[in-house]
């Protein structure tokens, strides 16, 4: 990756609204300043990503039960950076669960999920792709161990949600970040001048300190996406958006009990107990009657 793609990259990550733990941003910026410093990655190398997420991705039958990785930093599509951070797309997931929803061996879905969040592009898209896929077979979201923000977002799809007695869940919000690096630039003798058409064509850049406008219209699309997230956490969920905002963490991650009090998630019990629980009942969920009662309950608060 050259390094005006690399600062293409940056810049996008400093502006866009992400479903992320904080830390986990700031990791990405980190890793990004540093490939724009001059590391390098070979064409092998590059390739050999690609390949390792694209096999991670692939689902794993055990009897009749699939089991769907959904590790790493999630975005949209499966880049070199989310390659390298051992990420997952969200059209990949789309593909991998439709598979499984039209497999007639799979009687149902477990998503063994490890994640940070990510990018907020195509969370709603895969949202209601879960939402239609579990009407048809059971579909189970496992926190093995951290479900965070836009993972959880996927997750509450689910026809149930179950987390690891070590694990975490929540970090329902959405964040932005902007780095201004005028003064930086100035000490090395660097000015940056924008010729633009179009009133707000520059807005926001690193370049300039940031307007109260900018400001503004940043925070205006944060909101927007954290009405869209906790709408849809409250659908898939079964509960109101206002229990959402109260209850599930307010943005930061609850451990496991404290989720499940919360109601974030249905029981506690690891991966394999998962899986040896919906081998034995063939897929069935003891809650089904119990979600369907939360289903009802949702449609008159979203």
């Amino acid at each position: 990756m050259r390094n005006f793609e690399i600062s293409r990259v940056l810049n996008a990550a400093r502006q866009t609204p992400w479903a992320i733990l904080p830390e986990k941003l700031a990791e990405i910026q980190a890793v990004l300043l540093a490939r724009l410093s001059g590391a390098e990655i070979s064409a092998e190398d590059r390739a050999a990503y690609i390949k390792a997420a694209d096999e991670r991705q692939r689902y794993q039958q055990q009897g009749a039960v699939a089991v769907i990785p959904v590790f790493g930093v999630i975005a949209q599509r499966m880049g070199l950076m989310g390659a390298m951070s051992g990420g997952t797309s969200t059209e990949g997931l789309t593909k991998q669960i439709r598979e499984a929803a039209a497999d007639p061996s799979i009687a149902s879905i477990v998503l063994n999920v490890d994640s940070p969040g990510g990018s907020v592009s195509g969370l709603p898209e895969l949202h209601a792709e879960i939402l239609s896929a579990r009407a048809s077979k059971p579909i189970v979201a496992s926190s093995n161990s951290t479900m965070a923000s836009a993972a959880y977002y996927i997750g509450s799809a689910a026809s149930e949600v179950v987390i690891t007695p070590s694990g975490r869940a929540g970090s329902v919000g959405v964040i932005a970040m902007h780095i201004e690096d005028s003064a930086a630039l100035a000490q090395e003798g660097i000015k940056v001048t924008y010729i633009t058409a179009g009133k707000f064509k520059a807005e926001a850049n690193p370049h300039e300190p940031l307007t109260e406008e900018a400001r503004a219209q940043l925070q205006a699309d944060v909101d927007k996406y954290y009405g869209m997230f906790v709408r849809d956490v409250a659908k898939g969920r079964g509960v109101s958006v206002s229990d959402v905002k109260a209850n599930f963490g307010e943005g930061r991650m609850l451990l496991a009990q404290d989720a499940k009090a919360a109601g974030m998630v249905d029981k506690i019990e690891s991966l394999d107990q998962t899986i040896a629980r919906l081998s034995r009942s063939g897929g069935a969920l003891n809650s089904r009657k119990a979600l369907h009662e939360r289903l009802d309950l949702a449609a008159k608060f979203v």
